[in-house]
């Protein structure tokens, strides 16, 4: 097997963990943060009472820590279910919140809910948190003094104004989301075309997946009923359906180590900027003369195409009440979501009695910190409990600074717009930032809204920690299975995915109905890569056994990924002067992919498998035997138990 990459090695995951994703300021999302959390606080400073801005904040809060880039709708959705859920978790927090034996039971409840809802989709898991997160907050709201109805009543008048701030450009922007989002496919396939190292293209090939995977997300999402902007998505899809080719005989050329002229590079920037404009296409470079090869000529042809568009049918909206189903039947076989929601449930429990019985100020924060970091589906439970206590410690560093330098009035406001514009920077940067900056503006809204000072300061750090310590003790450490791998069964579904490409995408089509197949099935396999890439880059900041079994299976990542690249590479040329392979090949070729996924799930070497000798699939078939060399490396020490990877995999499967 091949080494491990240096950077990815075990001793090295603090480095993985604290490394921030580089992608660029999001100054929207800064900008409706500042406005949405900071202007309640303006406004009532200068109506003389800022403590009524600070209740008003604290609703405005859901929406902020929601948010997410997206279509209009899709952020209409995810924002109103969030909030929804928040106000109806921090009522019940009101509601409960004096008496201990209704507000210990009530949180315990709402945090069962919260993990079990999350089956149903990232929208459902998002407001599960917030409702979750907001119970907690309020169960500590009785000690203000304040009356129920005006603490609820500022909550909600936040919630509104949060919620206006996100979607009032709605009307003059419907579309703007989608355009970005295609736009920023030809930005890449141009990034990918001009890079000239090889490590840097591939890099480029990661991008350009995951802009044609948002693109697709997000048009899919948005199509409004409303005829008129109806058509605007449509014309968006058309079109980024239509770029299907030219995105395949790009990673064609790439694969093959060549470069095109760059005039095409070029027409995919000129493609960019007419799509965020809404001006017409330009038109395609003419084909250089001669006999170009049939890579070439595929991105040509591709080129061509875009300009024509495809017409794709009306997607029709699944309706609710499939997909309750589908979300019951989920629960109903997915072992992992039981599981998850008991773990969630016991911590928050443990917290609860905690904070019964230690008597610190303001306990509920433990509870809060377990359910932040416990959430189910937020990656590696190690990574996100460090990188909140190491945020949480900045972050009362920061709050100790401003309320040791005596800020009041205008600079609070200052300081909690510089603190929302952090958190909707952290959210897409690193966990650890965003918490940095979540702590201070929550102990200047507590300290606004009642009395609290250093006390408030000295027990957000304490509470924290100790939430954080009773999910590694209790939800990590002895918490049966959560340190052995579980990235086997993912690499087996990304080799089906592979296969699945490689028999669709081998053989000549012929029809309309083809085509579509056969650009379903790639776009099936990168994405299974891409998701199979994430899971990794959650599971290698852990110190454990699960950690180290992620580093051992990256170069099998790496494989499929060029197998998929290789099999493009074909794919492309045939048609166009080129044959298709054998579909006795063919079948050689799945069956070997198909041997490689049992030998993952059975953890077990491959057994060799006959692969063809035809010169046109020796790049796949020198791909796939490094990928046969890649399994037969990882030591079995660092691979799942057997029992593990066959109990959970259907459920991995249809997830």
């Amino acid at each position: 097997m091949s080494t491990p990459r240096p950077d990815l090695a075990a001793p090295h995951w603090l480095v993985q963990l604290l490394r921030s994703t580089p992608v660029p300021v999001p100054w929207n999302m800064v900008t409706r943060a500042v406005v949405a959390l900071a202007v309640p606080l303006a406004i009532a400073y200068a109506a003389g009472d800022i403590a009524v801005g600070a209740l008003i904040s604290t609703g405005a809060l859901p929406a902020v820590l929601s948010e997410s880039a997206g279509p209009y709708r899709y952020r209409a959705r995810r924002l109103g279910g969030a909030t929804l859920a928040a106000t109806a978790g921090y009522l019940a927090g009101l509601l409960t919140g004096g008496t201990p034996a209704l507000s210990v039971p009530t949180v315990i409840l709402v945090a069962a809910v919260s993990a079990v809802i999350s089956a149903a989709g990232s929208n459902a898991s998002v407001a599960g948190l917030q409702m979750l997160v907001f119970c907690v907050i309020a169960t500590g709201q009785h000690a203000t003094g304040v009356r129920v109805e005006v603490l609820f009543g500022c909550f909600c008048l936040g919630a509104a104004w949060s919620l206006l701030v996100a979607l009032v450009t709605w009307t003059v922007r419907a579309t703007s989301p989608e355009r970005t989002a295609v736009a920023h496919v030809y930005v890449e396939l141009a990034a990918m075309l001009s890079a000239t190292d090889e490590a840097v293209s591939r890099v480029a090939r990661h991008r350009l997946t995951t802009a044609m995977n948002t693109a697709y997300d997000q048009l899919l999402t948005a199509r409004s009923w409303l005829s008129g902007r109806d058509a605007a998505y449509r014309h968006l899809l058309n079109l980024l359906s239509a770029t299907t080719p030219a995105v395949e005989a790009s990673v064609a050329m790439v694969n093959a180590g060549r470069r095109p002229a760059a005039e095409v590079v070029d027409h995919f920037v000129a493609l960019s900027a007419a799509v965020l404009a809404g001006q017409p296409l330009p038109p395609p470079p003419p084909v250089p003369p001669g006999d170009p090869d049939p890579v070439l000529a595929a991105l040509y042809a591709g080129l061509v195409r875009i300009g024509k568009g495809d017409d794709r049918k009306r997607r029709q909206p699944t309706p609710w009440h499939r997909r309750l189903r589908e979300w019951a039947g989920s629960l109903a076989s997915g072992p992992l979501t039981w599981i998850a929601a008991l773990r969630l449930t016991l911590c928050v429990a443990i917290a609860e009695v905690v904070g019964l019985l230690v008597p610190l100020e303001r306990s509920y924060w433990i509870t809060l910190t377990v359910g932040i970091v416990l959430k189910p589906d937020f990656g590696s439970v190690f990574g996100r409990a460090l990188l909140r206590g190491i945020g949480t410690v900045i972050g009362v560093g920061i709050g100790a600074a401003v309320l040791g330098l005596g800020a009041n009035g205008w600079v609070l406001v200052v300081l909690s717009a510089v603190f929302a514009g952090g958190i909707a920077v952290g959210k897409v940067r690193n966990y650890g930032i965003q918490s940095a900056f979540v702590t201070p503006l929550i102990i200047l809204q507590l300290g606004l809204a009642h009395t609290g000072n250093w006390s408030v300061v000295l027990a957000r750090l304490v509470d924290t920690v100790l939430g954080c310590v009773i999910v590694l003790v209790f939800g990590y450490l002895l918490w049966p299975g959560s340190r052995r791998p579980r990235v086997g069964g993912r690499l087996a579904d990304g080799l089906d995915a592979v296969a699945k490409y490689v028999s669709h995408a081998l053989v000549e089509a012929s029809s309309g109905e083809a085509r579509l197949a056969r650009s379903r099935a790639r776009r099936g396999a990168y994405r299974a890569l891409a998701d199979l890439r994430t899971a990794f880059q959650q599971a290698v900041v852990e110190p454990s056994a699960h950690g180290r079994q992620a580093v051992a299976w990256w170069p099998v990542i790496a494989a499929q990924e060029r197998v998929a690249d290789a099999v493009t590479e074909v794919g492309v040329t045939i048609g166009r002067g080129v044959s298709p392979p054998d579909p006795a090949d063919i079948e050689l070729l799945t069956a070997a992919l198909g041997e490689l996924a049992s030998a993952v799930r059975e953890q077990r070497p491959p057994r060799s498998m006959p692969l063809p000798d035809a010169p046109q699939l020796s790049g796949v078939v020198d791909q796939l035997e490094s990928a046969f060399d890649a399994v037969r490396g990882p030591d079995l020490a660092e691979r799942p138990p057997l029992g593990l990877v066959r109990r959970f995999l259907p459920y991995q499967r249809r997830t």
